[in-house]
């Protein structure tokens, strides 16, 4: 009975079973990821909601660290979103391919839809947005915080730590979106 069983399994089998299962995880991790980007600005909405009723200026900085938090981990699942994207295109397509004696690519989605002639606009864009939400966003409550009379020497350091993590995530955002 076990050698009928693996008599079943072939490669071809395990390496569609494999695109079903990485097709899964991306699905995925681009719902977490687009979720994060809707959270970070729900959740600094709050904190500027809350400094202004209070008029305590010392809460802004507590945007920063929401956004270098979900703006990590949004730009690690964006990257095994792309990741998952190439290992299709350059891995396991071809040697699909190879095994199956097609001419042409399979999975022509993973090719298709990239060649689209708007596509380095929208990238673009989206790292505008990204940029915006994850560093911009939280420079202007730092700044806003440095221009209030809250300002000490302990927040004062606080907020130049901030100021060169969100310096060191937009440069990682940006060096993502060159690939």
């Amino acid at each position: 009975m076990a050698v009928a069983a693996t008599e079943d399994v072939t490669e071809s089998r395990l390496l569609l079973a494999e695109y079903d299962r990485i097709k899964e995880e991306q699905r995925s991790r681009i719902g977490f990821r687009d979720n994060l980007l809707y959270f970070t600005l729900a959740a600094s909405t709050v904190i500027l909601a809350l400094t202004v009723q209070s008029g305590r200026t010392q809460l802004l900085l507590t945007v920063p660290v929401i956004c270098l938090v979900l703006g990590w981990t949004y730009l690690v699942n964006d990257e095994k979103v792309s990741a998952v994207g190439y290992y299709i295109r350059d891995r396991l397509g071809p040697r699909l391919a190879e095994l199956s004696g097609a001419c042409g690519a399979v999975f022509g989605w993973e090719i298709y839809h990239r060649d689209d002639a708007r596509r380095t606009t929208r990238k673009r864009l989206q790292t505008a947005v990204d940029l915006f939400t994850y560093l911009a966003m939280p420079m202007t409550c730092v700044t806003a915080f440095w221009c209030s009379p809250a300002v000490r020497t302990p927040l004062l350091i606080v907020s130049l730590a901030q100021t060169a993590a969100l310096a060191v995530l937009g440069w990682q955002f940006l060096r993502y979106a060159e690939r």
